[in-house]
């Protein structure tokens, strides 16, 4: 069997690396995005370009969404010109963007009572290197003979691929995911205060933690770009924004206590409210450097 033929909406910041790896890889990538910019650079390097969502749904197996909000998401998939309005079984939808778990499972049934078609909420964690590098972490919800046919192009493009249960699973882990990730980017921001405050060399912390409990591949990996004041995107303050609010929503609608939480969420309100929206997400550093 050869390779599955990809349709993809939305050639962002991690759509458009995940669309040059699948090229890489041999496989045939159809291309839409609301931003010309950025299908004229996928089609530069081998994509075909489609004018609507519905036209990256012809001739392909599984449409791809990479998107930044609910609503995008609603509207590329059942807008006017929408991708329901041509898929047919057994095409089927994998969607890497991070939406709202009751919304995620909505669509789910929606495109399937409309179409018969099937929907997975693919919600992706690593950033831009690793969709170029093929190692993301992708925690899945779906239907399980569906998860199997997508698993060879899962291989491709994840290092880490894991069916967490039905429709919306996959959105509630990376709720989870997203709580651990806003919480330590404060955490990360402090430890860098701390130290260089103390006057020792902040830039050695990574170094010399490695490998004891504090370790991790977010002090491995973010603490240096945080001291560095790196805070070119590889992640949108505003999409950890977007994220924890969708959080902070789905665990009161749990009545779910999470205090740390909502302290990292307060944080991102206020670096958003400064004009820092467009800045990387360890750009939260800013709200700390300023009292120093």
């Amino acid at each position: 069997m050869g390779k599955l033929r990809i349709g993809y909406v939305g050639i962002g910041l991690m759509g458009m690396p995940m669309t040059l790896r699948l090229m890489q890889l041999g496989y045939s990538v159809t291309v839409f995005d609301i931003l010309s910019g950025r299908t004229d650079a996928a089609c530069a390097s081998g994509a075909k370009l489609a004018a609507t969502p519905a036209q990256v749904v012809h001739g392909n197996d599984i449409i791809l969404l990479n998107l930044p909000t609910t609503d995008a998401v609603e509207l590329a998939v059942f807008g006017e010109h929408g991708v329901a309005t041509a898929i047919r079984p057994p095409q089927l939808i994998v969607d890497f963007s991070t939406v709202k778990v009751d919304k995620g499972r909505a669509f789910a049934a929606k495109l399937r009572e409309k179409t018969g078609c099937g929907w997975i909420d693919a919600p992706v964690s690593g950033g831009p290197p690793a969709c170029a590098a093929g190692n993301l972490t992708i925690m899945a919800g779906g239907d399980a003979g569906e998860i199997d046919r997508v698993r060879p192009l899962m291989g491709d493009i994840a290092g880490q691929f894991t069916l967490m249960g039905p429709s919306g699973a996959g959105l509630t882990a990376k709720m989870i995911n997203q709580l651990i990730v806003g919480c330590t980017h404060a955490v990360m921001a402090e430890a860098a205060v701390l130290a260089e405050a103390a006057g020792i060399d902040a830039a050695r912390i990574p170094e010399c933690l490695a490998g004891g409990y504090a370790d991790s591949s977010m002090l491995q990996k973010l603490y240096p770009r945080i001291i560095a004041r790196d805070f070119a995107p590889q992640g949108y303050a505003r999409q950890l924004l977007k994220d924890l609010e969708m959080l902070n929503e789905f665990a009161g609608g749990l009545k779910a206590p999470l205090p740390m939480s909502g302290q990292a969420l307060t944080l991102y309100r206020m670096l958003i409210h400064l004009g820092h929206s467009e800045l990387d997400t360890a750009a939260v550093f800013k709200l700390y450097e300023s009292q120093v």
